[in-house]
C-alpha cells in the first residue's frame, strides 16, 4: 500500500486527483477485486506504468469502453491514472521526434500528483546511424551523442512540460555497430562525455537520466563508471538482443546504490513485429514469463527494503498485455515482502 516515508506497511496514504483539464472522452473500467486489493499493497516508492496507453483491447481491462488509438492516444491518460496499479506511463514517441513542451505539460494535466512518466531520449542522439525506412543504416548520425540537441529537443521541453510529474528520461541505444562492440571503452568515452554534459537541474527538478543499451557487449566496468560519474542509472531491458537479468546484475551492483529503473519491452526469443501479431488486441496473457517475473520480484524487493525508488514499465509484448502483467508481478513481490527476511 501507499504508506508515509520510512514504513511500507504503516498508515495508508490514498492519492490526491490532480486537475484534468477538459474532460476526458474515455474513464477507468471499474478494477477487478484483485487488482483493487493489489493497488492497496502496492509499495509508495514503486512506480509501474505501461509503455504507452493507446490500445483499445484494454476496454474493461483499463478503459470503461473500447474507442480507437487516436482517442486513447490524447484522452487514455486520465483512465490510466486512475487504475489501482499502476501510476506511471511510457512516453515512447520522444524517441521518434522532439514532442513540444505543450505536449509534456497536456499529458502532465491528465494525472495525479504522485504519477511519472518514464520518457525515452531521442534515437537523433542515440543511434550511432542514420537509417531508411526499412530501419537499414545508411550513413553515420552526425549528432550522435550531441549535448546540445539532446537539451534543447529533449530535456529541456520534457521537464519543463511534466515538471514534477518526470520520472527517469532514459536514453536508448539502438545497435551501435561492430566498431563499437569491439571497443566498448571508446562507447564509454563518448557516453561519459554526453552525459556530463547534460543539466543536472531544470527549473525547480533535476533530470533522473538511465541508459538501455541493445548491445550487451557494451556492459563493461567503464560503462558502469560512466553512469556512476554523473549519477546516471543503468535501465535493465528485457529484449531479444539483451541477456537475461542475471547478466544484467554486475552493472546494478556496480551503481548501487540508487534507483532502479527497468523496461520489460520483449518476450525473450521473439521479435517485435512477432510478438505484436501473435498478442494482438493484447487484452490477455499469452505467454507467462514467470522466470522472469519472480527474478523481478525478487530484485524490487530487494531494492524498496534498501529503501530506493523504482519506476518499471512493461509492454504488451512481454507476455500479451502490460496491465496484466503489472498485476502479475504485483501479485508476486508482495508474495516477496511477506516471507521472512
Amino acid at each position: 500500500m501507499q504508506t508515509a516515508d520510512g514504513d511500507l506497511f504503516g498508515e495508508e496514504i490514498l492519492p490526491t486527483a490532480a486537475p484534468r483539464g477538459k474532460p476526458s472522452a474515455v474513464l477507468a473500467a471499474t478494477p477487478s477485486e484483485e487488482a483493487r486489493q493489489l493497488g492497496l499493497l502496492r509499495p509508495r516508492d514503486l512506480w509501474l506504468g505501461t509503455s504507452s496507453w493507446h490500445f483499445p483491447g484494454w476496454a474493461g481491462l483499463v478503459y470503461d469502453r473500447k474507442v480507437s488509438e487516436g482517442v486513447l492516444a490524447k484522452a487514455g491518460l486520465r483512465a490510466i491514472s486512475d487504475h489501482p496499479l499502476i501510476n506511471a506511463a511510457g512516453i515512447d514517441r520522444s524517441f521518434y521526434a522532439p514532442v513540444p513542451q505543450a505536449d509534456y505539460a497536456r499529458y502532465a494535466a491528465q494525472v495525479h500528483p504522485d504519477f511519472r512518466f518514464i520518457v525515452k531520449g531521442p534515437n537523433a542522439v542515440t543511434d550511432a546511424f542514420l537509417r531508411d525506412a526499412r530501419g537499414r543504416a545508411t550513413s553515420p548520425n552526425v549528432n550522435f551523442l550531441n549535448p546540445a540537441y539532446a537539451i534543447e529537443h529533449f530535456i529541456e521541453p520534457c521537464m519543463n512540460g511534466l515538471a514534477t510529474r518526470a520520472g527517469p528520461l532514459v536514453f536508448q541505444f539502438s545497435p551501435v555497430g561492430i566498431g563499437y562492440t569491439r571497443s566498448p571503452a571508446v562507447f564509454a568515452e563518448k557516453l561519459a562525455a554526453f552525459l556530463a554534459k547534460l543539466p543536472r537541474e531544470i527549473g525547480a527538478t533535476s533530470p533522473l537520466y538511465a541508459v538501455e543499451v541493445r548491445d550487451p557487449e557494451l556492459l563493461i566496468p567503464d560503462f558502469a563508471d560512466a553512469l556512476k560519474s554523473v549519477g546516471a542509472r543503468y535501465c535493465v531491458g528485457f529484449h531479444a538482443r539483451m541477456p537475461t537479468l542475471k547478466s544484467q546484475l554486475p552493472i546494478l551492483r556496480a551503481l548501487w546504490p540508487g534507483p532502479l529503473v527497468v523496461r520489460w519491452t520483449l518476450h525473450a526469443g521473439f521479435r517485435y513485429d512477432e510478438a505484436k501479431a501473435k498478442y494482438e488486441p493484447f487484452d490477455k496473457l499469452v505467454d507467462e514469463d514467470i522466470p522472469t517475473r519472480e527474478a523481478l520480484a525478487d530484485l524490487i524487493s530487494k531494492v524498496l527494503a534498501a529503501g530506493e525508488k523504482v519506476y518499471l514499465t512493461a509492454n504488451n509484448k512481454a507476455e500479451g498485455s502490460a496491465p496484466l502483467t503489472l498485476m502479475r508481478l504485483v501479485a508476486a513481490l508482495i508474495e516477496r515482502m511477506k516471507r521472512p527476511a
